[in-house]
């Protein structure tokens, strides 16, 4: 294989509600965090071990309100996207770093919100490539 390839999947639970952003112009995202778990059992002691890793996900435009108008904490989301890492300067001067999953893909798997709507009606989509926002 000659390119690469800059993928990720992740089916997980919302950390927190979904955060939006407007933009001038109309364009906006929404940011949220997503929990993933890993269990496993601890050899020595037997004792059953959960470790989670966080995940600082990042939907735009259209994708972004969908998000935000069915998601609430705790709901369980397939996502794929990819990687991006980026940085900025802090109001003390720092310089912050930031690793990101962009979502292209999305699937709810459960909501809160609107529990009437039955499984087959959850909204899923596409993010549309316009990642320079």
């Amino acid at each position: 294989m000659n390119g690469t390839l800059n993928k990720v999947i992740l089916i997980g639970h919302l950390g927190d509600e979904v955060k939006m952003h407007y933009f001038e112009g109309g364009n906006c995202i929404g940011r949220f965090p997503l929990a993933t778990n890993e269990v496993y059992i601890n050899k020595t002691t037997g004792e059953k071990i959960t470790s989670t890793e966080w995940h600082n996900i990042v939907v735009r435009n259209k994708a972004a309100e969908i998000c935000e108008k069915y998601l609430s904490k705790g709901d369980k989301i397939y996502i794929e996207g990819r990687i991006k890492s980026r940085q900025w300067q802090a109001e003390d001067g720092a310089t912050k770093y930031t690793t990101e999953i962009q979502v292209t893909e999305f699937t709810f798997l459960t909501t809160k919100k609107d529990t009437d709507l039955s499984k087959s009606s959850l909204p899923t989509g596409s993010a549309p490539d316009d990642y320079n926002v």
